[in-house]
């Protein structure tokens, strides 16, 4: 199985010994390093899911190919709100304050940052 972004995994010791048992994952992948590894193991980048279906934690995980297997599809989690935020602004239109933030601006990738030499 070749993952792609929006796939929703089951991590596991099938896919790499260090998933094995209790520290088995459910995965929500963002991205799929394009980099060459070793035949079979691919690096991911994603979000932990927790049985509620809330992302937790991202991770960025080493894994074989052929040990992923889907997870079962669980609701997505309802959104929470902040106190006072109703997601508009006074004109209507959706609220950008979050996407202009410095500390969350997205970091690039350690595989699409690093060049061919």
């Amino acid at each position: 199985m070749r993952p792609s972004p929006g796939d929703l995994l089951v991590v596991d010791g099938r896919a790499s010994v260090q998933f094995a048992g209790d520290r088995a994952l459910t995965f929500r992948v963002v991205s799929v390093c394009d980099r060459p590894t070793y035949a079979g193991w691919v690096w991911l980048t994603g979000y932990v899911i927790n049985r509620a279906g809330r992302a937790t934690a991202k991770r960025e995980v080493y894994v074989q190919l052929a040990g992923l297997h889907p997870a079962a599809i669980a609701p997505p989690a309802p959104r929470r709100q902040r106190n006072g935020d109703t997601g508009t602004s006074a004109t209507g239109s959706a609220s950008t304050h979050a996407a202009a933030s410095p500390s969350r601006r997205r970091r690039r990738h350690w595989c699409h940052d690093r060049r061919n030499t």
